[in-house]
């Protein structure tokens, strides 16, 4: 059944050749969103895999921007709590910050100081794994503000870039491959 409904998944996402720039095949998810039996498949089978792989969560992470889709409707149903990480200047207060290198240059992720207490355990949700430096810099984030990442799931990810192997130490999940 869960084979099932991730193939339905698969084939509903779209490609845009050369976008947001060329030699880029963007896999996009939002074609999903827009049916409403797919995107409740979507996120059952998001929640089964962290009840499968992160007993004892207590937070759920989204990731900025598209992480906040689906981290609140799989923290809703697992009974816990929601916090996003997102790029710097984006949250009020005091915040744990991390900057962190990308291709083209460096970025900075954010998330409360107030989000997690020390030793909280977490899964951290995106919607695409490549590279892997996002994941990365979400997971040290996490790390310094005094969580245990359990599990990082994503929906899609593009195998080949070996994104994965820049997470240690943690379980790594994702639906769809390419």
């Amino acid at each position: 059944m869960t084979e099932e409904r991730i193939k339905r998944i698969k084939d509903a996402v779209s490609e845009h050749p050369d976008f947001p720039k060329p030699g880029i095949i963007f896999k996009n998810v939002f074609p999903v969103l827009r049916n409403p039996s797919l995107f409740k498949d979507l996120i059952d089978v998001m929640v089964e895999s962290v009840r499968k792989n992160a007993d004892g969560v207590k937070l759920i992470v989204g990731l900025d921007a598209r992480g906040f889709l689906f981290g609140p409707m799989i923290a809703q149903a697992l009974g816990v709590g929601f916090a996003p990480v997102r790029k710097a200047g984006k949250l009020p207060g005091a915040t744990h910050s991390i900057t962190y290198k990308l291709e083209y240059g460096q970025d900075t992720f954010e998330i409360e100081k107030d989000a997690l207490t020390q030793g909280e355990k977490v899964v951290i949700v995106d919607d695409l794994l490549a590279t892997g430096g996002t994941m990365k810099a979400a997971y040290d984030l996490i790390n310094k503000a005094g969580g245990e990442v359990l599990q990082c799931l994503v929906i899609i990810e593009l195998a080949d870039l070996c994104g994965r192997d820049k997470v240690p130490n943690t379980t790594v999940t994702s639906l769809i491959n390419y």
